[in-house]
């Protein structure tokens, strides 16, 4: 069964709703960007008038708005005044531990304007964001908005799978960890905190070091979360006893996944353990979410894509690793372990 025969059927008006499908994304995503969620949680449920006013709305539009956010579930309306669902209350509003809207601010600046280039990216292969190419990530990263919104939504992805990372592995016996690409330190403070016998080393671009301090300050207590800066490339990988290859090979070759594999094997002591997590396809695809964040590396990337458990096993395979498993990572990921002799 197809995702049209199950979800919208064969009518014509269903057909027509899927295709009007970025329409509900839009609504989603201009609400967050406006910070409605925020104020109703702040503020409590409101009139009309109210919201117009405080986010500096125009009449014309904005009862429809509400309308749309109301039918779509985000909102609830009682007595003529608006106010944030559970979902909403739950997902949408920030500092909650189950905030999303990092990845959706982030969605909304880069991978909404890039979808409308898909058919392009079909014919040619080449993404369609400027960060995608040559140094326009590091560049990007350089732009102190920019630079916000990327660790934002950083964050709201790792943060939704650091407590299932902390219990599908043992962590017991095992000391410091290594997140490779950790951004700033948020998936390896969680873990710290989870398992207080952890330490851990972050390694990523020199340009996240002062974010990772700001950030890891207030998670964990001084020293148990240390910083290397480089290329993970060219550059050493810091050794230790778990390394952490979070949403990182996705975003790359097969021959650069392999390079990352070989070279992590190389920083895991013996007897430690290499952990990867991606949005890992099936051989025969049945989630179509999965499909559509390697859809999202065409558009993003240079030579990214998801690839299957199989392909992931092989890779640890052919650098060493023994003792090849997986297991789900939430509900939208998969998590591949592989252990080095000891």
């Amino acid at each position: 069964m197809t995702y049209a025969d199950s979800v919208v059927g064969t009518e014509a008006a269903d057909i027509k709703r899927l295709g009007n499908a970025f329409c509900h994304a839009k609504l989603l995503l201009a609400a967050c960007e406006l910070g409605l969620f925020a104020d109703l949680a702040e503020k409590g449920p409101a009139a009309e008038s109210q919201i117009q006013e405080r986010l500096g709305l125009h009449s014309r539009g904005c009862r429809d708005f509400l309308n749309a956010l109301v039918l779509l579930g985000l909102l609830t309306k009682e007595d003529g005044r608006y106010g944030n669902s559970a979902i909403t209350a739950k997902y949408l509003v920030p500092g909650g531990p189950t905030y999303s809207g990092g990845f959706l601010h982030r969605s909304d600046r880069v991978l909404y304007p890039a979808w409308g280039n898909l058919g392009e990216a079909l014919r040619t292969g080449r993404p369609q964001v400027p960060a995608a190419h040559s140094d326009g990530f590091e560049r990007m990263l350089r732009d102190p908005e920019q630079l916000a919104q990327y660790l934002g939504m950083m964050d709201s992805v790792n943060g939704l799978l650091a407590p299932h990372l902390a219990t599908a592995f043992d962590w017991r016996s095992h000391d410091v960890l290594v997140d490779v690409g950790g951004a700033r330190g948020n998936l390896a403070a969680q873990l710290v905190r989870a398992h207080p016998h952890l330490s851990a080393w972050v390694f990523d671009l020199p340009v996240m070091e002062t974010p990772l301090r700001q950030h890891v300050e207030s998670l964990v207590p001084p020293g148990r979360i240390q910083f290397r800066g480089g290329n993970f490339f060219l550059d050493p990988l810091p050794k230790g006893d778990v390394l952490v290859l979070g949403h990182v090979l996705h975003n790359w070759s097969p021959e650069e996944r392999r390079l990352l594999v070989k070279k992590a094997f190389t920083a895991t002591r013996p007897g430690g353990a290499l952990l990867i997590y991606d949005a890992m396809l099936d051989e025969n695809p049945v989630d179509l979410a999965r499909v559509l964040v390697s859809l999202n590396m065409l558009l993003v990337t240079p030579s990214g894509s998801e690839y299957t458990v199989r392909e992931c096993q092989q890779w640890l395979a052919e650098a060493g690793f023994l003792e090849i498993s997986n297991c789900a990572l939430g509900s939208a990921d998969t998590l591949v372990i592989g252990r080095k002799p000891a």
